[in-house]
């Protein structure tokens, strides 16, 4: 094939096709007699980003040369667990932007944009049967599971100022890593690989996953709101503690703790400038971006099972971008 992947842009063109076919499918399973759903759902499509993690499913069953369309089925299943899980999120977190544009709730309610999260949720239940396949439920319902597990586990700890280092990549695993994983495995168990293939997937969609939640964690105090999608410091005065945040408690001197453990104490009068300067004139963004390359660069050793071709080129960029997108 040609075309090297230099850019997101090169990964955008080449998943597009396949990307538009989910979107179809999307359209088509989410079409219903309640006209309310059918306007957040189309809202929903319309704003619906990158589509990383369909993305991530079809560049790996298009590296294995699998032939079917279960994966359309199952890329649209995967984007519709991790859209009912923001609509939930935005309803928790009050949030009033995703991907630059209002969120649900702000436009129709928080009654409307939970009910329809779970409408999502049966629907994408209804969709992963069609596989008819125990292993695809099993993954799915599974990772269903534990992000509903890592929610509350970040709902239990906000404003935590004893959160450790390893209990932030236990929640991120569940609450954001634990999708992508889900979704690299199906792409090798559709495309009917040993489980050598499926085990390596597995993983590489974790340790991805995980770079990716890392790099967003940086970008709430380096991106500007229109790169970010929502605004910046969401996460900060949602009483959120990200790895910046963890390191400067565990690393800072005294006055750098002092000023983050009041501000954490009382986020929403916190001055988040102050904050924000505090931890980048610290080592907190190296130290946090350094995590973000090593889980990356893990992940592209686990592509060694897939045979070479432009997809899995494909996938080793997206290992680098995940983390150099803040830069």
């Amino acid at each position: 094939m040609e075309n090297a992947i230099n850019h997101i842009k090169d990964v955008l063109k080449l998943t597009e096709p396949g990307i538009q076919k989910v979107n179809a499918h999307l359209r088509q399973q989410l079409n219903s007699d309640v006209i309310l759903i059918n306007q957040i759902a189309e809202y929903i499509i319309s704003n619906g980003g990158k589509r990383l993690r369909p993305m991530l499913m079809l560049l790996i069953t298009d590296a294995l040369n699998y032939d079917g369309n279960q994966n359309i089925n199952l890329a649209a299943v995967i984007e519709l667990i991790h859209t009912a899980t923001l609509l939930h999120d935005d309803v928790v977190d009050e949030s009033e932007m995703r991907r630059g544009e209002k969120t649900s709730h702000e436009i129709w309610g928080n009654s409307a944009s939970v009910l329809v999260g779970d409408f999502l949720y049966s629907k994408s239940f209804q969709m992963m049967v069609k596989a008819d396949n125990m292993q695809v439920m099993s993954i799915l319902s599974d990772a269903t599971n534990k992000i509903s597990e890592g929610e509350v586990q970040q709902l239990l700890n906000v404003g935590n100022l004893d959160l450790t280092e390893s209990d932030y990549y236990q929640i991120i695993a569940n609450k954001t890593a634990k999708l992508f994983e889900a979704a690299c495995q199906l792409a090798a168990v559709v495309a009917e690989q040993d489980k050598k293939t499926q085990t390596a997937m597995a993983e590489f969609g974790m340790l991805l996953g995980t770079a990716f939640q890392i790099a967003d964690d940086v970008l709430d105090y380096t991106a500007s709101d229109d790169t970010l999608g929502k605004n910046l410091g969401d996460d900060f005065s949602e009483g959120k503690l990200t790895m910046p945040l963890i390191y400067l408690l565990e690393n800072g001197s005294d006055h750098q703790r002092k000023h983050i453990t009041d501000a954490i104490k009382n986020p929403q009068q916190a001055d988040f400038s102050l904050i924000k300067n505090l931890i980048i004139e610290s080592n907190a963004i190296d130290y946090t971006l350094s995590q973000a390359q090593q889980k990356s660069d893990k992940a592209k050793t686990k592509l060694s099972q897939l045979p070479n071709s432009l997809y899995k080129d494909t996938l080793e960029f997206l290992c680098d971008y995940a983390w150099q997108r803040n830069q």
